[in-house]
């Protein structure tokens, strides 16, 4: 199988209430590599890169969150060409 990128930006109350270290449990949990992090206006920023399966799981769980987020949006960019990180970090 092959590895492709994907890089969102979530929308919502999404900065603390753990959605980054809830997205780094979850994409550890699926075998993806990337990172989540914080922006200036209230995002969060994650790229994601793994087979289409677990990264089509992990879509799924971006769309809804942890418990006590709200997610508003999420802009999806396909075909990155970013280079992951090993594993999965909160920046």
């Amino acid at each position: 199988m092959s590895e492709r990128c994907v890089l969102c930006h979530v929308a919502g109350r999404v900065q603390g209430v753990f959605f980054r270290g809830s997205a780094q449990e979850e994409a550890r949990r699926l075998g993806l590599r990337g990172y989540a992090r914080n922006l200036p206006d209230g995002r969060v920023r994650i790229l994601a890169c793994g087979d289409d399966r677990s990264l089509a799981v992990f879509r799924e769980w971006v769309a809804v969150g942890p418990q006590g987020a709200r997610v508003d949006s999420v802009d999806w960019q396909e075909g990155v060409d970013e280079e992951p990180p090993a594993g999965f970090q909160v920046r």
